[in-house]
């Protein structure tokens, strides 16, 4: 029977400001992206993710990302080597602390936003990412959806997980289509559930000008902070394991370590 992990963003309130309903969309994944308080999130959000997620029994991992609070992480940054390498290794630590606490151990480590999106074609971030990744836990899955960022892990040894986008369209390039573009994200639940079916069973993307884009999928990724992301989850992984696909961790896939 196939198996496919569902993970989700989440932890991204901030102080009074709520972003999502982390409690509504637990239920319904497997695997967890925890902000680390760089462009989401802070010290009593990470605490109450980490335990909501071991209540519900759910995976959880880093989500680092720019230092940018006010654009949410999506503005592109110009930095260092060493300052991506430090902010993402600063990030694990912070995360980590509250994993112990809690005793529920990371499992995975993606990248959010511009940060991932950067890596993808900059090498300089992609080494720092994996480097930082690779010096706190080599154990770790990283996540992305390709590019270098997943050839550096590969070539590194990390274990790694590919991942698309329930709710995100793509370019011919398989680089994601700028949120600034109408219809950028998708909303129409039925569409991203035929979508996504379509996906595992292709084992392919298709752009939105048609082309069809080979793609190993080991996780779906749902954005906690797209309106109606609770009734996208409750109703993608219904629809999933009534075709048959098993929802499961990351950790529980052979191939999450590939």
């Amino acid at each position: 029977m196939p198996a496919v992990d569902i993970n989700c963003d989440m932890g991204e309130s901030y102080g009074v400001y709520q972003m999502g309903d982390d409690a509504k969309v637990m239920p319904y994944i497997s695997s967890a992206n925890v902000a680390c308080g760089f462009h989401a999130g802070d010290p009593r959000i990470m605490r109450r993710t980490v335990e909501l997620a071991k209540a519900h029994g759910v995976r959880i991992g880093a989500h680092p990302g720019f230092p940018d609070l006010a654009g949410f992480g999506r503005r592109n940054l110009e930095l260092t080597f060493e300052e991506v390498r430090t902010d993402v290794l600063y990030q694990l630590g912070a995360l980590s602390a509250f994993a112990q606490d809690a005793q529920w151990p990371l499992q995975h480590v993606k990248p959010h936003g511009q940060l991932n999106n950067m890596a993808m074609n900059h090498p300089q971030y992609a080494d720092a990412i994996v480097d930082a990744v690779y010096g706190f836990n080599p154990e770790l899955i990283l996540i992305s959806y390709g590019g270098l960022l997943m050839e550096a892990a590969i070539g590194r040894g990390l274990p790694v997980a590919y991942e698309v986008y329930a709710d995100r369209e793509y370019q011919a390039d398989g680089q994601l289509v700028s949120r600034r573009v109408p219809g950028a994200v998708i909303h129409d639940v039925k569409r991203i559930m035929e979508r996504v079916m379509r996906m595992i069973t292709d084992q392919e993307i298709i752009a939105v000008t048609g082309e069809r884009l080979p793609r190993k999928i080991d996780t779906i990724c749902i954005h906690g902070d797209t309106p109606g992301a609770d009734e996208i989850a409750r109703r993608l992984s219904g629809f999933l394991q009534e075709h048959g696909i098993t929802i499961a961790p990351l950790k529980d896939l052979s191939r999450g370590a590939n």
